[in-house]
């Protein structure tokens, strides 16, 4: 399966992470999302491929030692968690 996976803009409200880890958090995001739907099942309405304008994934629980990978990894879930329900 070839998944090609682009996000436009990604909104993280409240988030508190510095400006110098948002392309590490960006790249863990996308590799952890991309693994996600190439191991699961995706959803039977995307499995021909397709484009949304926003998807809202539930929120995340932050500790005082996330770090920017654990984040991007936690924020993929959630995105797929979202995906997977088929929206």
């Amino acid at each position: 399966m070839n998944i090609n996976l682009h996000i436009e803009r990604l909104i993280l409200d409240g988030l508190p992470f510095e400006a110098r880890h948002r392309a590490m958090l960006q790249t863990e995001i996308e590799t952890e999302l991309v693994r996600l739907l190439t191991q699961n099942n995706v959803a039977a309405n995307w499995q021909s491929g397709g484009a949304v304008p926003s998807v809202r994934a539930d929120a995340i629980q932050l500790t005082t030692q996330s770090s920017p990978a654990q984040l991007g990894r936690q924020i993929a879930g959630s995105i797929y968690g979202s995906i997977d329900k088929g929206l």
